[in-house]
């Protein structure tokens, strides 16, 4: 039996459309996107500053019935 919840994130050099396509192969269907910026510590002397670099989506899908 599968899960009725799961979690995808985009992977790296993955697009937004491979992995809602991945979710429909494996029969789910998207209802949440969740974006997180990526950060990346930045120092400089005795400062210390965070440069965002890039991000993180995640899709929350429920099962197709």
């Amino acid at each position: 039996m599968s899960k009725k919840k799961m979690q995808f994130e985009v992977q790296e050099n993955e697009s937004i459309e491979a992995c809602l396509e991945r979710m429909k192969k494996q029969g789910y269907i998207p209802v949440r996107r969740t974006e997180k910026p990526v950060f990346q510590e930045v120092v400089n002397g005795k400062e210390t500053s965070y440069e965002p670099v890039g991000r993180q989506i995640v899709f929350e899908a429920i099962h197709a019935e």
